[in-house]
């Protein structure tokens, strides 16, 4: 998704190149960083905090990818595969969290 998007954005006009392009690149980074810091963390509660970390910045690129489509930095087309992109990714995010939701719980459960 990062390549993707940094591919995306190295088409924008120049003069965006420290206003949108840095946003999108910024928010696409922040995914797949928060996941990592979160696994590399020692408790499922706090992989959990990262993943909703992960899950904001989908939504913050999202915002930001209609943004550039409204300015014609993308076509129709190249917005919604992004998206599709995107949306396929919120979802393995959420389905990861409530898993893990659901082995604290269990753990709680059998500590209790």
């Amino acid at each position: 998704m990062v390549t993707h998007i940094y591919k995306t954005t190295s088409t924008f006009p120049d003069r965006e190149r420290f206003n949108l392009i840095s946003q999108i690149n910024r928010a696409a980074v922040s995914i797949p960083s928060n996941i990592a810091e979160g696994a590399g963390r020692n408790s499922d509660r706090e992989f959990i905090h990262f993943l909703a970390i992960a899950h904001a910045s989908t939504f913050e690129l999202e915002t930001q990818l209609i943004i550039a489509k409204e300015l014609s930095y993308l076509s129709v087309q190249q917005l919604e595969t992004l998206l599709e992109k995107i949306a396929e990714l919120q979802k393995m995010n959420y389905v990861l969290q409530r898993k893990l939701r659901n082995l604290d719980q269990t753990a709680v459960k059998k500590s209790g």
